[in-house]
């Protein structure tokens, strides 16, 4: 089910990229495993350079993506893709890493079939508004917790809280020795006559 709703989406982009096919063409018939966690994603390349669904089987290149990348997708494309890794073959795993890395949805395009330009414009622009708002304010929230943990509720202990510490620790040593000291002298003096 995932694989079907993973390959309607990326031909959906595939048909407003002829860019894309045209890279991915020459590699028709080869097969490819995108694993995101624990998902495996298997496709092949079609003649037209589109993806098509296949059976089990060996596939040429596999693209390892960490769990974490459809929230990095919400930072960019760029960021959530920084940490995929490629294996296999090097001129698919080349052509399939590119075209994955710069296929581009036009949202506002698809939405204004639906709702027409001008209300697809108006969604574009209050979502891209949204997520900007959101990003400022999981920062500002992070930077917050970061301030209250720091000044309010300590949770740990700064440098020279250490170092006086240390430094205390060091002294005790010291005064514990000397008193070793003098009391192995003692211990002499008195045992001595």
């Amino acid at each position: 089910m995932l694989d079907l709703a993973f390959l309607h989406a990326a031909n959906h982009l595939l048909d407003a990229a002829p860019w894309a096919r045209e890279r991915l063409a020459p590699f028709a018939g080869r097969r490819a495993r995108m694993v995101l966690g624990a998902l495996p994603i298997e496709f092949r390349i079609a003649a037209d350079g589109g993806f098509e669904s296949v059976g089990a089987g060996e596939p040429a290149v596999e693209i390892v993506l960490p769990a974490t990348t459809p929230l990095a997708l919400l930072a960019g494309r760029k960021s959530a893709l920084s940490g995929a890794r490629l294996s296999g073959d090097a001129g698919f795993a080349e052509a399939l890493g590119f075209v994955l890395n710069n296929l581009e949805w036009d949202a506002e395009e698809d939405l204004s079939r639906v709702v027409g330009d001008i209300a697809a414009r108006r969604i574009a622009k209050g979502a891209k508004t949204l997520a900007t708002d959101t990003s400022a304010a999981g920062q500002r929230l992070m930077d917050n917790v970061a301030e209250y943990l720091r000044y309010e509720r300590p949770a740990g202990v700064g440098r020279p809280e250490m170092a006086a510490f240390t430094a205390a620790v060091e002294a005790l040593r010291l005064d514990a020795e000397s008193l070793e000291r003098r009391l192995r002298n003692l211990e002499g003096s008195v045992a001595a006559p």
